[in-house]
């Protein structure tokens, strides 16, 4: 389990900016689990969910520097909550998977020719001996726009995305799981996005 609580290149648990943060937003709590809890509510709401602005240069996806940012794409912000609750000491791993979004925006569907999130990113924390999932990545303003509740995390359930939305509607699923990560694999990452651009492109060619 210690690997999973170990800064790295990309994951930079052990930056001053990143130790502040974490300490700061943890302040008063003891328990493993309230400070997850916390954390995760600081990312998700923190940081507006951005689709359109994914890099797969090393730096950027280093967790201090999305911390200077106002927004981020789902791996961007689960990139920076593991970072934050390694800060703290507590294990977390990254999550990639490929999500369909049933109601994308027409935005969405112009930039990428399709509604496939991917790669799409999430975490697991290990709390009372066990993972547990949770998906920062929708802030609640955004969820309150597009007509969804929110995701919430108790740190003893998985929160792991809106199935439906407020009037049934279905709203998201996950298709394909990519595993889970020590580390930022952010070679596999740009692989699967460039073969995901490629395929876009033969269907807007064809």
């Amino acid at each position: 389990m210690q690997e999973f609580i170990q800064a790295t290149n990309l994951l930079d648990a052990s930056h001053p900016r990143i130790k502040a943060f974490a300490d700061k937003v943890t302040e008063g709590s003891r328990a493993e689990i309230q400070k997850a809890v916390r954390i995760y509510y600081a990312v998700r709401d923190g940081w507006k969910y951005n689709p359109y602005n994914i890099s797969f240069n090393p730096d950027t996806l280093r967790a201090s520097t999305i911390l200077q940012k106002e927004d981020g794409h789902c791996l961007d912000k689960a990139i920076l909550m593991i970072t934050l609750l390694r800060a703290v000491r507590i294990p977390a791993r990254l999550c990639s998977a490929k999500v369909r979004n049933h109601i994308a925006a027409e935005r969405l569907l112009e930039f990428l020719a399709h509604d496939e999130l991917t790669p799409h990113g999430y975490v697991e924390v290990y709390i009372n001996n066990r993972w547990v999932k949770a998906t920062p990545a929708f802030n609640k303003e955004l969820c309150d726009k597009l007509g969804v509740d929110v995701l919430e995390f108790d740190g003893y359930n998985d929160s792991v995305f809106q199935e439906f939305n407020k009037i049934g509607g279905q709203f998201m699923e996950y298709q394909e799981s990519y595993g889970s990560f020590v580390d930022v694999p952010w070679i596999l990452l740009r692989e699967i996005c460039s073969s995901i651009i490629l395929s876009s492109l033969k269907r807007i060619l064809s």
